[in-house]
């Protein structure tokens, strides 16, 4: 029978979805809520971005998620929470009883699925302790721990890779190029809520924790709510994400569910949105100050707003020299170029007959 048989046979082959690793860095910043809280109070932001959470775990069962704070003295883990310490057990070994923890899921989220309403309430009460402790003294600081933020983030993927994977960890490998280099076993990005402007102080931190991130593959979106995100423009353009300015912030959760919902790999298949002007200015390293136009030192790459002290960098101590700075480049005439004689003949122009041209 077999012999006989000419009906098509299909094999079916299954392949393993790639997990995605959603990493949102939410800024804190008190003041700069503060000022938005008119138009977008800063429960009604986190309720929005729970929402955002919820429709990314509910793509695939292998998505994960994490949220980190970026505050104004530090950042701060709002989910996953850090593991709790180990029951304390009496001189007969018996676990000593105690009441239901805080952070337990209240009786109003029973009928959500049970992984949303484990994030909610997590994020809710890491939210309301570190609104908690805040101190007066915290809220005389303007820099919003960004750099931080940025870096748990990148620290959590690197770990998820790893207890996927098996292998040694993305960040620490020495790769030649991106290109090269292999898929991650995780699709990990990092999404940043930003509310204030960029801290000139956080530059090289930021930059850093950017160079990691796109040595690893990690794509960093951004989507500005208010202030001046300059260094975070710079961020998207290096790791090939997505930066979208809110002109309307009461439309969180719209500019979150239509424009950065796909992950990297639908982004292949889609046309994101693309901001028309990046800001490409560096802050300088010796006063912390926004500029256009600076000295650079040529070990180091140092930016400075002008020529320091004894004219050493503050890097590396080397001796800089300007050279001939600021003076009237010279100006050098151009040689006139002889013409070439076809065949040894006259400078004269070829008519391409085989004759010369008659005389009278």
């Amino acid at each position: 029978m077999d012999a006989v048989d000419v009906s098509d046979h299909y094999e079916v082959t299954t392949a393993e979805e790639t997990p995605s690793l959603l990493s949102i860095v939410i800024d804190t910043n008190p003041r700069a809520w503060a000022a938005l809280d008119s138009r977008l109070p800063l429960l009604k932001a986190i309720a929005n971005i729970l929402v955002f959470v919820n429709a990314h775990l509910a793509f695939s069962n292998a998505n994960q998620v994490a949220v980190v704070a970026a505050h104004v003295n530090r950042a701060a883990w709002l989910y996953p929470t850090p593991p709790q310490p180990a029951p304390r057990r009496d001189a007969s070994g018996d676990v000593t009883m105690s009441d239901v923890p805080t952070d337990a899921p209240p009786r109003a989220l029973a009928n959500k699925y049970p992984q949303f309403a484990q994030i909610e309430s997590a994020v809710l009460s890491s939210m309301q302790k570190l609104l908690s402790e805040t101190t007066e003294q915290d809220l005389e600081a303007t820099t919003t721990q960004l750099s931080g933020a940025l870096t748990l983030a990148l620290c959590h993927i690197n770990k998820a890779s790893q207890a996927l994977s098996g292998s040694s960890g993305s960040l620490g490998q020495a790769a030649p190029s991106s290109a090269t280099a292999p898929p991650p076993p995780m699709k990990g990005r990092i999404l940043v809520i930003s509310v204030s402007d960029s801290e000139p102080s956080q530059y090289i931190p930021t930059m850093n924790a950017v160079f990691a991130a796109s040595h690893a593959q990690v794509v960093i979106d951004t989507l500005s709510l208010c202030g001046d995100a300059t260094f975070l423009q710079q961020a998207c353009f290096n790791t090939n994400g997505t930066f979208l300015v809110a002109s309307n912030p009461q439309g969180l959760l719209t500019y979150l569910m239509f424009g950065l919902i796909a992950d990297t790999e639908a982004r292949q298949s889609l046309i994101t949105p693309t901001h028309d002007t990046i800001d490409f200015r560096a802050a300088c390293f010796c006063h912390g100050k926004v500029v256009d136009t600076g000295f650079v030192c040529s070990i180091c790459l140092s930016i400075f707003c002008e020529l320091p002290h004894n004219a050493e960098c503050l890097t590396c101590g080397t001796k800089l020299a300007l050279g001939n700075y600021g003076s009237k480049p010279a100006v050098v005439p151009r040689k006139k170029k002889k013409k070439r004689l076809a065949n040894g003949g006259s400078g004269r122009e070829e008519t391409g007959s085989a004759t010369g041209t008659p005389r009278p």
